[in-house]
């Protein structure tokens, strides 16, 4: 176990390529900066708000609440698991996040990882898109998560298991999916 922990400090430290602005590839660190906001939870969160107030569809209000409600599962399940394990970020990581919280200061797992992989399946799932735009969708999701590492804020198993929880509490929202039937209360406000 710990040959694997060496391991991943090791791939991680060599893989942050821009986590600082005196890193080999610190020109790409504004880019990755902007891709990091796209995979933070307040934007979705409000995005997702926005649009379920402003939604005119049933069935798009449906999607939207439910949408919401797997962001807030992430949200708090991401809490818990950080607070639980309290693994410190990278010692190459430069304080510098968009918008953080108390949580925020550990680094397993990567909520943007969980998240992308969480969105990304939702999206692939409950939106007709054209191939084109799901191949976006799934390089949207890696880069997110590849870009974790790269700026020095995760380690590399931190991204991998953020991945695997967001894929797997997909699955949790579908079991759970809310409807007008199973939650006549909530869809009652819109």
């Amino acid at each position: 176990l710990s040959a694997l922990l060496a391991a991943d400090l090791w791939a991680s430290r060599r893989l942050g390529v821009c986590a600082a602005e005196g890193s080999p590839c610190a020109a790409a660190r504004p880019l990755l900066k902007l891709v990091e906001v796209s995979g933070h939870g307040l934007p979705w969160l409000l995005g997702t708000a926005y649009g379920l107030c402003r939604s005119g569809s049933a069935a798009a209000r449906e999607v939207l609440l439910n949408l919401l409600f797997a962001l807030l599962l992430d949200l708090v399940l991401v809490a818990v698991v950080k607070g639980l394990v309290r693994r410190p970020r990278p010692t190459h990581n430069k304080m510098d996040m968009f918008v953080t919280l108390s949580v925020d200061k550990y680094s397993f797992p990567s909520g943007h990882a969980t998240r992308a992989a969480l969105v990304c399946r939702f999206v692939l799932h409950h939106l007709v898109l054209a191939v084109p735009l799901r191949v976006l969708v799934v390089l949207w999701a890696l880069v997110v998560s590849i870009s974790r590492v790269m700026l020095g804020r995760h380690n590399v198993t931190d991204v991998l298991f953020g991945l695997l929880l967001g894929y797997a509490l997909y699955s949790v929202v579908e079991y759970c999916w809310l409807s007008p039937l199973s939650a006549p209360a909530l869809f009652a406000l819109w």
